[in-house]
C-alpha cells in the first residue's frame, strides 16, 4: 500500500456505512467513518470523479452522480456500504433457506416422524442458510476473513467457550435450585423420552442445541452486530456498538415472540438474553463465550431439568419435572426466560462475564475488533 497514496475525497453524507464525516470520538483522530477509514492501496482516482475536458464534470449532474455512487459504493474499502450488504445477506438467507427447504422436500425429509426430529431439520436448515450468509458475505459483500466474526478458533477460544459452557450451567442450576427449594419445583422422574428411545432422542436434542447456539450466535452477533457497529461508527465507537446491540438484541428477542406461550415480558427477557451473549462478544472480540453459554443454558433447561426452552418442552430429559409456582417467578408455560428468576440469572451472568474477561483479558473494555474490520484484501 503505497504510503502516499490518499484516499479520494467524498461528497456522501455521514450516516450507516457514511463517507466525508470525521469522527471525534473515536481515538481522537480523525477518521471517515464506518466504511472510510481504510485508504486506497493503489492510489487509484475516483472513477466518478470530474475529468479533465469534460464540460459537465463540475456541473449538478456530475455531483448527483458522484453522491449517487458513494451512497452506495466505497471506494476506499472496494466493497457496498453497510446497508447494502446487509440487505444482499438477507437475500442470500431467504435463497438458501428455499434450497435447501426444497432438497430435503425432495429428499423425503418433509415430513420427520416425530417432533424432535422435525425441530432438527429446522434448526438443520437455519443453520445452513446462516453459514451460506456467512460465508458468500465473507467472501463477496463484507470482504473479511471467518475469524473477523468471532471465529478465531484457537486455544484461548475454547478456554471461553468452556467458561460460557459452564456459565450456563450454573446459573441454571441456581434457578432450579431456587424453585426446587421455594416449592415449586419437583423431580417425578428420570430418564425420561416422550420422543422414542431415550438415548437416540436425548443425542439428538444436544445436538440440536449445538446448532442453535452456534447458528443464531453466527447471526445474531457475529454477522448482524459487528455490521451494523461498522455502519453506524460515524456516530462513535461506543454510541455504534449500543445502537447495534439493542438492534441485534430485539431482534433476537423477537425471533421467539412466536414461541408457544411467548409474551410481551418473555420477548423482553429473550432480548435482555441477547446484549448478555453481546457483551462476551464485544468484550473479547470472539463468539466463545455467548456460544458456549447459549448451549449450556439451552441444554441445562431442557435436557438437564426438564423445564421449557422458550416454550418448547424437550422430547427427553434427565429429570422429567413439574413446575407449580407463580408465573411471575417461574415464567409459566415459556419457562424461567419469562419469570424473574430467569431475569436475575441473566442479570448474574452479565456479572460473572464482566469478572471473567478482567481476570482472564487484566481489563475490561470494548475490544476494537468488532468496529474495526479485518479486511481479506488488506493482507
Amino acid at each position: 500500500m503505497p504510503d502516499d497514496a490518499d484516499p479520494p475525497e467524498s461528497d456522501a453524507p455521514a450516516g450507516i456505512g457514511g463517507d466525508g464525516a470525521v469522527d471525534p470520538d473515536r481515538d481522537g483522530s480523525a477518521d471517515p467513518g464506518g466504511d472510510d477509514s481504510v485508504p486506497l492501496d493503489d492510489g487509484a482516482a475516483d472513477p466518478t470523479a470530474a475529468r479533465a475536458g469534460d464540460p459537465g464534470a463540475d456541473g449538478p449532474l456530475a455531483t448527483t452522480r458522484r453522491l449517487a455512487v458513494a451512497a452506495v459504493w466505497n471506494a476506499d474499502r472496494r466493497r457496498l456500504r453497510a446497508p447494502w450488504r446487509l440487505a444482499l445477506a438477507a437475500v442470500v438467507f431467504v435463497v438458501a433457506t428455499l434450497l435447501v427447504g426444497t432438497g430435503l422436500l425432495a429428499a423425503g425429509v418433509g415430513r420427520p416422524a416425530s417432533a424432535t426430529a422435525g425441530q432438527f431439520v429446522g434448526t438443520a436448515i437455519a443453520a445452513t442458510a446462516t453459514v451460506a450468509v456467512v460465508a458468500v458475505s465473507a467472501v463477496l459483500l463484507d470482504r473479511r476473513r471467518l475469524r473477523d466474526y468471532g471465529l478465531g478458533l484457537d486455544r484461548d477460544w475454547a478456554i471461553d467457550c468452556a467458561f460460557g459452557l459452564g456459565l450456563g450451567v450454573a446459573l441454571v442450576s441456581a434457578v432450579a435450585g431456587v424453585m426446587a427449594a421455594a416449592g415449586w419445583l419437583t423431580v417425578r422422574g428420570t430418564f425420561v423420552s416422550t420422543g422414542g428411545a431415550f438415548a437416540p432422542t436425548l443425542g439428538s436434542l444436544l445436538a440440536l442445541f449445538v446448532l442453535v447456539g452456534v447458528y443464531e450466535e453466527l447471526l445474531a452477533r457475529g454477522y448482524l452486530l459487528t455490521n451494523v457497529a461498522e455502519g453506524l461508527a460515524p456516530l462513535g465507537d461506543r454510541a455504534a456498538v449500543a445502537l447495534a446491540t439493542l438492534l441485534s438484541s430485539g431482534l433476537f428477542g423477537a425471533a421467539h415472540a412466536s414461541n408457544p406461550g411467548a409474551t410481551a415480558v418473555s420477548t423482553a427477557t429473550v432480548s435482555l438474553a441477547g446484549v448478555v451473549l453481546a457483551l462476551g462478544y464485544l468484550l473479547t472480540d470472539e463468539l466463545a463465550v455467548p456460544i458456549g453459554f447459549h448451549v449450556a443454558w439451552n441444554a441445562s433447561l431442557g435436557v438437564v431439568y426438564g423445564l421449557p426452552v422458550s416454550g418448547l418442552r424437550p422430547a427427553a430429559t434427565l429429570l422429567e419435572t413439574g413446575v407449580d409456582g407463580p408465573t411471575v417467578w417461574t415464567g409459566g408455560s415459556f419457562g424461567p426466560e419469562a419469570g424473574l428468576l430467569g431475569v436475575a440469572a441473566l442479570l448474574v451472568g452479565i456479572a460473572a462475564i464482566v469478572a471473567w474477561v478482567r481476570w482472564r483479558y487484566g481489563a475490561v473494555g470494548l475490544d476494537p475488533g468488532v468496529v474495526e474490520p479485518e479486511l481479506r484484501w488488506q493482507e
